[in-house]
């Protein structure tokens, strides 16, 4: 998703905890663009040079196109955009990939009580955050409450041999942009660990998995972006070794109204946009795909129901609280207190 400048986050990966020499050659790095953003992978490649992972691009350029073509809700040909054009009660057949993420996305909406919707897609239209971007005029009551019938991720049921998907009501729309990017994330990183080479990260749009060690021995150092409006900044770093970090947050993406600011991030129970002051929430976790769902999540629950969830499930977050005088409130549930960095 979502809210961190990918080429500062890739900065950042490159330059922080370099204070022993590194061979010049011995990290390569490609990059490309995918999902309305950017990739980026380095890897340690060795003798053979930077070459070896240069001639992946052209494998991981294919894949992405093809997680683009299986999701994405800005293509009208992608299997979901399809979807979301079929009538309702009908079993539509999809890839096993898109069923994978459909799966993954009812795991964490069942465990959130509805705080993760994928069909929250036409309340996020009705404020202007959607593909739908000729809108102007603010939401009514009315629209709202319309709107609001169309949104409840039970409408939408899944069937795994062979997989397919239905809905409820023609109407009903599927966005899985909350948890795709993590997903393409994660399908790049299997594919170059299918290559051989073991010590590398992947980044797209600020999504990051990470595996191995720097050829100095260090973990690879991502920079957690400080929630302030038009800046970049970054207080804190984390070490990721075998694991992804995904962050979502309100900084990037929101308009004001009548003096009053309105959030991307919308609560599917009430089809506004959240109004807490819970600003950035960022998740460790095995895989990206699951970081980024629960990063959405926590970010609609807030940052009390946010906590406890997070500390009953024992997962890893960090939590970054906007407060009245413009500083920040951060909170960290216990299991990412190992993941600091100096």
């Amino acid at each position: 998703m979502r809210n961190i400048t990918a080429a500062s986050l890739l900065w950042l990966a490159v330059f922080l905890g370099c204070h022993k020499p590194v061979p010049t050659d011995a990290i390569a790095t490609i990059e490309g663009q995918t999902m309305g953003t950017t990739y980026h992978i380095r890897a340690v490649t060795g003798a053979e040079g930077p070459q070896r992972l240069t001639r992946l691009q052209a494998k991981v350029d294919q894949l992405l196109v093809q997680v683009n073509q299986q999701m994405s809700t800005y293509d009208p040909e992608s299997e979901l955009s399809r979807f979301n054009q079929a009538a309702a009660d009908q079993w539509f057949p999809v890839s096993g990939e898109l069923m994978q993420v459909a799966q993954a996305a009812r795991q964490i909406s069942d465990a959130t009580d509805g705080a993760f919707d994928v069909t929250v897609g036409p309340a996020v239209n009705l404020w202007r955050f959607g593909p739908d971007k000729q809108r102007k005029q603010f939401p009514t009551d009315e629209e709202i409450a319309q709107a609001g019938q169309l949104v409840g991720y039970q409408q939408v049921e899944t069937q795994a041999q062979p997989p397919a998907i239905r809905k409820t009501e023609t109407d009903i729309y599927v966005d899985l942009s909350a948890i795709a990017k993590g997903y393409g994330v994660d399908v790049v990183f299997e594919l170059i660990q299918s290559e051989g080479l073991t010590d590398f990260m992947v980044e797209i749009g600020g999504e990051v998995r990470a595996t191995g060690l720097k050829p100095n021995g260090d973990p690879w150092k991502i920079g957690i972006e400080t929630p302030r409006d038009g800046v970049a900044q970054y207080d804190l770093i984390v070490a990721l070794h075998d694991k992804a970090l995904a962050t979502s947050g309100d900084y990037r993406n929101f308009f004001e109204h009548e003096g009053k600011r309105y959030s991307h991030t919308i609560n599917p129970k009430t089809g506004r946009p959240v109004e807490h002051d819970l600003a950035s929430v960022s998740v460790i976790h095995d895989n990206c795909m699951l970081a980024d769902g629960y990063a959405t999540a926590l970010l609609v629950l807030g940052p009390e129901a946010g906590y406890n969830f997070a500390e009953e499930h024992d997962l890893a977050v960090f939590f970054q609280m906007r407060k009245e005088d413009g500083s920040v409130e951060t909170k960290a549930t216990t299991p990412w207190q190992q993941y600091l960095s100096n």
